[in-house]
């Protein structure tokens, strides 16, 4: 069986595939992208995205034969931690028009999209955050991130931007690593990434249905989604 998978989906994808009893050849990358490759004709019998729209488009055009939503994920920033001052939140951290902003691409990769639903909801200071934030990954032409590592690590360490806007499933990871601090974006302007499978092929049903399992949604909770 052939999968194209969300690469916030990586990490916690081999245990998922060791508790399901069916070979699965899989391949990553940024949801958008990996949708125009089915549109233009890539094999494939389950697409795994972390936005419900790209499924949802496959299904509306035929490509698809039932889309099945499995996870959920939000926001998270990752600052480096000694550009922090005291009393710092989510809000300061982004207005500060000190500190270089960087986000995955917009429509190439749902976080990117999600990052700037965040900033519309950001009031008068929506116009200004977006014309700072950076699309560093995700994108066609983003450059590649080196194996091992994490986009926020990354990003931060090789000094491309002060923060970063990605998802909250990489909080543990992110948390432990030495110079960056995680903060937290309320729930009540934090958008809610909804992980939705396109059941391609009948064979793909059985994965689908797996991803909705009891077994599959301790997996994923465990691994910081929702």
């Amino acid at each position: 069986m052939r999968v194209l998978a969300a690469g916030s989906l990586k990490p916690v994808w081999p245990v998922l595939m060791a508790h399901f009893q069916q070979p699965v050849d899989t391949r990553f990358g940024p949801a958008g992208l990996l949708r125009e490759e089915i549109e233009a004709g890539e094999p494939c019998d389950l697409f795994a995205s972390a936005s419900e729209a790209h499924p949802q488009k496959l299904l509306a055009a035929g490509r698809a034969l039932a889309i099945i939503s499995f996870a959920t994920n939000k926001l998270c920033i990752t600052v480096r931690s000694d550009r922090l001052q005291a009393g710092d939140d989510w809000y300061q951290l982004l207005t500060r028009d000190s500190l270089r902003i960087a986000t995955s691409t917009p429509t190439a990769d749902p976080s990117g999209d999600y990052a700037q639903v965040l900033f519309s909801r950001m009031g008068q200071a929506v116009k200004e955050v977006r014309q700072r934030a950076i699309p560093l990954v995700g994108g066609r032409d983003s450059a590649a991130i080196p194996a091992g590592r994490l986009a926020a690590e990354w990003i931060i360490n090789t000094d491309q931007a002060d923060l970063f806007i990605g998802y909250a499933s990489y909080r543990g990871a992110l948390s432990q690593i030495a110079g960056l601090t995680v903060v937290d974006i309320p729930e009540a302007v934090n958008p809610v990434a909804r992980y939705t499978c396109a059941v391609i092929t009948p064979e793909a049903g059985r994965l689908a249905a797996f991803l909705r399992s009891e077994q599959a949604k301790a997996v994923l909770q465990e691994a910081g989604f929702t």
